[in-house]
C-alpha cells in the first residue's frame, strides 16, 4: 500500500534543497508551497518569471497536484495560458511518480523559449521597419513610375483643372468689364460733360487772349471772299 504522506514529505525536502532561494511553504495542511521560476537572461539581461503555487492532493503522486500562477513578470496573458497547458500535459504524462521537479523544469524551459521568441519578434519588427524605411527612401528617390493608367488619370485631372481656370478667368473678365463705360455712355451718364466748355469760359472770365500779330498782314492779301473756293483756313498754307 502506497504511503502518500511519506512520498510527499520526501519530495518536499528534496524540492527545498534544489530551490532554496525560490521555495516557500505556503501551508502544511494540506501541504502547499510556492516556487518562483525564472528564465535565463535574454537580450539586455531581460528575463521572464512566474511564481507557481502547488498543492498536494491526498493521493498524490497517483493523482496530479493542484497548481496555479500567482504572479508573473514580463509575460503576456497568452504566454501564461501556454504555461498552464504545459503543466497539465506534463502532469498527465508523469502520473504515479513525484513530478514537481519535472513540472518546474518544463516551465523554466518554456520561459527560455518565450524569451527567445520575444527577442526574435523584436528583431523581426526592427528588420521590418528598416525595410519600410529603405523602400520609402527608394520611392522618394525614384519618384512615381509612370504607367498608362496613372498618366491618363493625371491627364484627365490636368485638363479639368485647365477648364476650371479658364472659366474662372472668363468670369473675372466679365465682372471687371461690367464696371467700364464707353465714351458715349460716359457722356450720357455724366451731365457735367455737356457744360464743361461753358464752365471753362466762365471760369476764365469770358475772355480769350488772341495774338493779333497773326492777322496784321491780312490786309495786304488779295482775298476774294466772293470766290466760292475761298477758305480762310488755307491762309498761310502756301509755302512759296
Amino acid at each position: 500500500m502506497t504511503d502518500y504522506g511519506e512520498e510527499q514529505r520526501n519530495e518536499l525536502e528534496a524540492i527545498e534543497s534544489i530551490y532554496p532561494d525560490s521555495f516557500t511553504v505556503f501551508s502544511e495542511e494540506p501541504i502547499s508551497f510556492t516556487i518562483t521560476v525564472t528564465s535565463d537572461a535574454g537580450e539586455n539581461e531581460e528575463t521572464a518569471e512566474v511564481t507557481l503555487k502547488f498543492t498536494y492532493v491526498e493521493k498524490y503522486p497517483d493523482e496530479p497536484p493542484l497548481w496555479e500562477i500567482i504572479s508573473q513578470e514580463n509575460l503576456e496573458d497568452s504566454y501564461t495560458e501556454d504555461i498552464l497547458m504545459l503543466l497539465k500535459q506534463q502532469a498527465e504524462e508523469n502520473l504515479g511518480m513525484v513530478m514537481i521537479f519535472t513540472l518546474v523544469t518544463a516551465v523554466q524551459e518554456k520561459l527560455n523559449e518565450i524569451i527567445d521568441h520575444i527577442k526574435s519578434r523584436r528583431e523581426e519588427e526592427k528588420q521590418r521597419k528598416e525595410r519600410e524605411a529603405e523602400e520609402a527612401e527608394k520611392r522618394a528617390f525614384q519618384g512615381t513610375v509612370v504607367t498608362i493608367e496613372n498618366f491618363l488619370s493625371w491627364k484627365a485631372k490636368f485638363e479639368q483643372e485647365m477648364v476650371e481656370l479658364k472659366k474662372k478667368g472668363q468670369k473675372e473678365e466679365e465682372q471687371s468689364g461690367k464696371g467700364k463705360l464707353t465714351g458715349k455712355q460716359l457722356f450720357e451718364t455724366d451731365h457735367n460733360l455737356d457744360t464743361s466748355d461753358i464752365q471753362f469760359l466762365e471760369d476764365s472770365g469770358n475772355s480769350v487772349e488772341v495774338d493779333e500779330s497773326l492777322f496784321q498782314d491780312m490786309d495786304d492779301l488779295d482775298l476774294d471772299e466772293d470766290d466760292p473756293d475761298f477758305n480762310p483756313l488755307d491762309l498761310g498754307s502756301d509755302e512759296d
